[in-house]
């Protein structure tokens, strides 16, 4: 696992937690939630490092606290693993297979599908306009 996979994450969440809380009260939703974003993204890229040191998707999911079923779409967001994923923009079992078997091998992951990866943004609530 490389040692600083998510650190420019971890660090802007850190900085968004700092502003949070130099904010005055009741005006810290909007640095709280930048920072639950990151760290959310955050771990969705340590999940994916364990599963491609072989923790199974079962324990990721206990040990991130998360219901396993949201797991797979996570990982789809993840640049380790978002060229494993399928049309339905998930990372399935078989995905991981692949993908440890090419880490393994010091095989390139394939080209990632038009609309995944680390670039694609999870739904969240928008605000009505007007």
């Amino acid at each position: 696992m490389s040692p600083s996979f998510d650190r420019p994450r971890l660090r802007a969440a850190r900085d968004a937690l700092e502003a949070a809380a130099a904010a005055p009260r009741g005006e810290a939703v909007e640095q709280l939630a930048e920072a639950r974003g990151l760290v959310d993204a955050a771990l969705d890229e340590a999940m994916a490092e364990s599963l491609l040191d072989g923790a199974s998707m079962r324990s990721v999911a206990l040990d991130a606290g998360v219901a396993p079923n949201t797991v797979p779409p996570r990982l789809a967001r993840t640049a380790a693993l978002a060229a494993y994923s399928g049309p339905d923009g998930r990372v399935s079992a078989e995905g991981v297979t692949r993908a440890r078997y090419d880490r393994e091998r010091g095989t390139p992951p394939p080209d990632p599908a038009p609309g995944t990866g680390p670039d694609v943004v999870p739904l969240r609530f928008r605000r009505r306009q007007g």
